[in-house]
């Protein structure tokens, strides 16, 4: 088998701020528990490790662009006054065979396809009711600063990708077994 046969696929997710992404993410790392073949790749992001939602390694804004101008990113970007990076180690990773899943950003996808040739995309949505009381609960934002979230428009999802859209607006099995399914069909070559 050659190199290229061998490598494995980056799964990016993404989605607007409370489609559910890390609670989709979270379900199918549970379901695949124990499953060599598949990885959940951590982000540094620059905000406190105790602000809630996903386990990102917390890293100082100085840490972060001194690590992004050595290389030790393979995607990062900026977004709501924070910076996210994807360790440049998921490029030996993906090497090795393993199938990768990350949480990215819309407006970061031509960044993640430079990088990852072999990648997938899963848009994870909701309507924007439920959008809109994810956000409220959260507590993170103003109900102004929610609403001005919900206004803006999203970025068109435009990468060589294949890209698959869930909806979460329902009950998390719902969309959770969607993805489960879908990171079945990749691991088994079906996607």
């Amino acid at each position: 088998m050659s190199v290229a046969a061998a490598a494995g696929t980056m799964v990016v997710v993404v989605g607007p701020s409370g489609a559910g992404k890390d609670s989709v993410m979270a379900y199918a790392a549970r379901h695949f528990a124990g499953e060599a073949r598949l990885g959940f790749v951590r982000r540094a992001i620059t905000r406190p490790a105790d602000a809630g939602g996903e386990a990102h390694q917390a890293i100082d804004a100085d840490s972060f662009r001194r690590l992004e101008a050595e290389g030790g990113f393979a995607v990062s970007w900026d977004a709501h006054g924070l910076s996210y990076g994807i360790p440049g180690e998921t490029h030996a990773r993906l090497a090795s065979g393993v199938t990768l899943v990350a949480n990215g950003s819309r407006s970061a996808l031509p960044a993640f396809a430079d990088a990852y040739p072999r990648l997938k995309v899963v848009l994870i949505t909701a309507r924007p009711d439920v959008l809109a009381a994810r956000l409220a609960a959260r507590g993170r934002e103003s109900a102004e600063a929610v609403a001005r979230r919900l206004k803006r428009g999203a970025p068109e999802i435009v990468v060589a990708a294949d890209t698959v859209v869930i909806d979460n607006s329902g009950p998390l099995a719902a969309a959770g077994e969607a993805f489960v399914s879908f990171i079945a069909s990749v691991l088994d070559g079906r996607d």
